[in-house]
Parts: C-alpha cells; structure tokens; sequence
C-alpha cells in the first residue's frame, strides 16, 4: 500500500519508499507506548498537501478513528503542524488540527528523513483536544517519546549510536532472545543511578528487570504492559512493548523507563502541605468559634437591648467567616463552593440572629460554582451584613416575610441579588456613617472590585453587588448540581 500511494502521489525512490515501509512495522508498538493514534503522512506533488500512506491505533484505549484514513489527503489548512514539519524539517508540537473525520485534535510531528538527509515523510501522534488539559500536560512527553522511538528504531538498525541526549524516556530494546540490543544515553543514566557499570548492550532481559515482568510473558502477551515500581531511591515507570518486523513476526520488546522520582516527591511535598492547610483552616475555624461562644456568653450578661442586638450583628459575622474555613478545612483546597458556603452563612443567621420573634423564610439559591477563600470571605461578610440589615429592619409592624439569596454567573462576572419583601425604605436617608453600611461598601469596591447597587420600595429591598470572575473563581465544578434550600 505504501509504494502504491507513493507511486501515485509523490516520486520517492525504491530506497525512500522502503524506509518508509520499516518505520510503519512498528506503527503498532509506538501507538501503544504512546496512548495516540499513529500515522505515517508523505509528501505530495501538491506544497500544500501530504498523503496518509500508513496508520496505527492504539491497544490500550480506544482509537479517535472510525475507520482507516490511509490514502486521504492531509491539507494544510486543516493539519498545519503535518506540512510545516515536512517543508522545515523540524518537530512540531502541540499544535491544532482537524482530521479527515472533521475531529479536533493536537498533533505532535517528528520528520522521517532519508540517507541524504531529505524529509520523504512525518510521523504523527494524534490526541483528542476535548480532553484538553491532560493532553497539554502528556504532549510534550509523547511527542519526545515518539521521536526517541524512532531515533532508536532507526539507530538500532543502522547500528549508529550518536544519538542526541534526550531529557525524556529511557529506551531499551531487547531481541527475540531477551538480550538487549540497543539503550539510549537516558536509559544508561538511570541504570548508573542503579549500580549498573557495564554497558547495557547484551545483557539479557532477565537482568534488567526491575518489576516482577517476565520476558516471555511479554512476548505472549502482544501488548503494552505498564508498571510503577520503586527501586532504591528512584521511583520509575516502566512500559514494554512488542516489536514486529515487516512480516508481522515479533522481533523483539522495548522497554520504555521514565523517572518520576522527582515528580513522586512534589506531589508528596503537596499533598504535606495540603494536610497542613486543611489543618490551619481547621484551627482558624475553631478558634473563631470559640471567639462566637465567648461574645454569645457577654451577650447574656448585659440588660441593654442595643448592646445585645451589637453583639449578636458581631457573631453573625465571626460565624460567616469561621463557614468559609470550615469549607476549606474539608476540601483542604484554597477553593470554596460558593453556594455551600452562603447555605452555611445561612444556617447561623437562622440560629444566632435576633429577629424578635418573626417567622422570617430565607432561601439561598442559583448558580454554583468556585471561587478563591479571599472572595469567598468578602462575599460571605457583605451577604451577612445585608441579611442582617434585613432582618433588622425590613419587618417592622409584620409577623413574617422573605429573604431570598440568588447567586447568578456570567461570562465574565459574578452577582449576589439579595431580595426581602419588606416595608422598603428610602435610600437617600441611609446613614453612610453606619458601620455595617461602611462594612459592604469597602469589601465590595476594595476587596471585590464590584460595584453595590440597592432599591427599595413598598414592594421591599434589592441589593445587588458583582465581582469580576477572573478574580474570584479556580475552575467549575460539575459535581455540583444547582440547588435552591430554604427554611
């Protein structure tokens, strides 16, 4: 198939078109190592078009293809990294394209390239671009890996080991026998790391192994094997694959290493110093609680009604900030669900606010999503006070009435609408001296950055204050579902 679309397509030798041919016996083993679609694309007669002369879809997941794409066109338009790579030479990475099934995906390209130096074709990697935040943290690994892979294959052949030291993957390749045939300068560094003085050429596989893997179980098996195993002080991942010649015959494993020794150890630091925060959130919670209880206890010791309603607005807000560490404490993440929180605010307004006796319902409801502790905090301080405010004033000379806390998201900006039924006021007569008035202004312009808007009629109060998204929020959480709750 290959020399027959060559022949149509473009006019590479007999000596091309069978180097070609040896790269694409091992389509296979590199799909499987790298988790990727892999094809083989040469060049055209056309500039601005390349030929899918072979293809390759991997074992261990499922394939980004239908059916077989071999023999259709790649067009610069829609796979630019494919003709940028066969006009320069160069690598390309991470780069957008669009297949012939119209899917999109990042590409990885590495040049194959002939005796004189020529580029007569690319070999590609393919991952799907939807799950595009793992695939940006694994491109640059596969798109190395892919071309060690074929630096090694072709090296191992040609018998010339100057190959460049690579940062990435060690490569071992074994015969059928099991003795080693061919080790890149990354392999050779982790088996010096090992105790390891002789050369890695010739020795068999049953003394390079460093997990329980057997070498004919791996000949059986005709698939990717995958292991993480701690030897002394590395921590490595090991791969192996089955390689085939041209008749489809296996010729051989390679061993695939990678040493995640330091990566093991920053994910340990992080999870340490997740545990600590949780732990601090934790204590910064239970201390303001505690500072709550104390107020609460003076509370009952004084006969003035102002002096109780004073102390009673301060542990309302005390509580509001211990709900956004408690939050924290559980999630050990400096990010905060902002709808669990205002349910929590909530709940100690219900408990420790002084509402004289009212049948007063508040509901919290709208859209979820997360926001950094520092937003949540203002957010959960200028909420307090409002309900507050509300609950203070809105219902004088009525035996109930309602507050509701809707939380709206935009593309760009958050919103809080707080909302009673109340007797409404007038907002020209608000006393700007007033100390929960001084409290939302300067958390919403200074800490939020948002702007405060309030009406209020017959038909009751509105308040509305904003906060810009890029500021505030981590990431969504699908996880949770929008809810509405009331008491």
């Amino acid at each position: 198939m290959i020399e027959e679309l060559c022949c149509k397509h473009n006019d590479l030798t007999a000596k091309d078109i069978a180097k070609l041919k040896s790269v694409a016996e091992n389509l296979g083993m590199i799909a499987d190592c790298t988790g990727a679609d892999i094809f083989i694309d040469c060049i055209t007669r056309d500039p601005d078009e390349a030929v899918v002369v072979a293809q390759a879809k991997p074992n261990s997941q499922e394939s980004l293809y239908k059916g077989s794409v071999v023999g259709e066109l790649a067009y610069r338009s829609k796979e630019p990294a494919v003709l940028r790579t066969l006009d320069v030479g160069m690598p390309t990475s991470d780069m957008w394209a669009v297949t012939q099934e119209n899917k999109n995906v990042r590409q990885n390209v590495s040049p194959i390239k002939n005796d004189e130096g020529r580029v007569i074709g690319v070999l590609i990697a393919e991952k799907d671009i939807t799950d595009h935040v793992k695939t940006k943290n694994n491109l640059s690994v596969l798109s190395r890996t892919t071309e060690q892979l074929m630096e090694a294959l072709m090296t191992s052949r040609h018998r010339d080991h100057n190959l460049p030291y690579h940062d990435s993957d060690g490569i071992v390749m074994f015969n059928e026998s099991g003795i080693s045939t061919y080790a890149n300068p990354v392999a050779e560094t982790i088996y010096r790391k090992l105790g390891y003085l002789d050369k890695l050429e010739g020795i068999h596989f049953s003394n390079m192994a460093l997990d329980q893997v057997v070498f004919q179980d791996v000949l059986e098996k005709r698939q990717l094997s995958h292991n993480e195993v701690k030897v002394g002080s590395l921590v490595l991942n090991l791969k192996y694959a089955v390689m085939k010649n041209r008749d489809f015959n296996v010729s051989g494993v390679v061993m695939l290493m990678r040493d995640e020794t330091d990566v093991k150890a920053k994910e340990k630091e992080l999870i340490l110093k997740s545990v600590a925060i949780r732990e601090i959130h934790h204590r910064v919670k239970n201390n303001l609680q505690t500072i709550a209880s104390l107020l609460r206890l003076q509370s009952r010791r004084v006969d003035n009604v102002s002096a109780k309603t004073a102390f009673s607005e301060s542990i309302s807000r005390v509580l509001s900030i211990a709900a956004t560490h408690e939050i924290l404490a559980q999630n050990g993440v400096d990010d905060v669900d902002l709808l669990t929180m205002l349910q929590r605010i909530k709940s100690s307004i219900v408990d420790y606010s002084v509402v004289g006796g009212k049948e007063v319902r508040i509901s919290i409801q709208g859209d979820t999503f997360m926001c950094n502790s520092d937003t949540a905090t203002s957010i959960a301080l200028v909420t307090n006070e409002v309900i507050q405010n509300s609950l203070k004033h809105a219902f004088k000379g009525r035996e109930k009435g309602t507050i509701c806390v809707e939380i709206c998201k935009a593309s760009t900006c958050g919103n809080i609408v707080i909302t009673d039924d109340g007797v409404g006021f007038d907002v020209g007569q608000v006393r700007e001296g007033a100390l929960g008035t001084r409290i939302v202004n300067s958390i919403v312009k200074d800490k939020l950055h948002g702007t405060l808007t309030t009406a209020s009629g017959d038909g009751g109060t509105k308040v509305l204050f904003d906060f810009p998204l890029d500021e505030a929020t981590s990431q969504d959480n699908p996880e949770y579902p929008s809810l509405t709750q009331t008491n």
